[in-house]
């Protein structure tokens, strides 16, 4: 997934240029123009601010089709923020401590759902 070429698809599906977000979000055109072309990764506060001044929900810019064409659904703000923290704390774990998280989330989850 490319969050720069989603953002720039959302933008361009309605009708906004990156002046128009420039405006609304007080954020550089040549900085969008540096995120759209995927040089630059914005940070969640930032994709909140991109989010609002093209008024779609920010879990809207992780929304893909899978395979089958079936749909795959929307995240919350909530779900969003929770995986970028999983992200941000994933990067020092090892492989084999995944694999205890990932674990551990599948069991939560099973649980979750008595």
């Amino acid at each position: 997934m490319n969050i720069g070429e989603t953002i720039r698809n959302l933008r361009l599906q309605r009708g906004m240029s990156q002046g128009d977000i420039e405006k609304r979000t007080g954020l550089l055109r040549c900085y969008l123009s540096r995120v759209e072309n995927g040089h630059t990764i914005p940070s969640l506060d930032t994709l909140a601010k991109i989010a609002d001044a093209m008024e779609v929900p920010l879990g809207g810019f992780f929304t893909e089709k899978s395979n089958g064409n079936k749909p795959v659904p929307s995240l919350s703000e909530d779900e969003v923020r929770f995986l970028f923290q999983i992200r941000k704390y994933s990067s020092n774990l090892n492989e084999s401590d995944r694999k205890l998280v990932l674990a551990m989330v599948r069991k939560m989850a099973a649980g979750s759902g008595k």
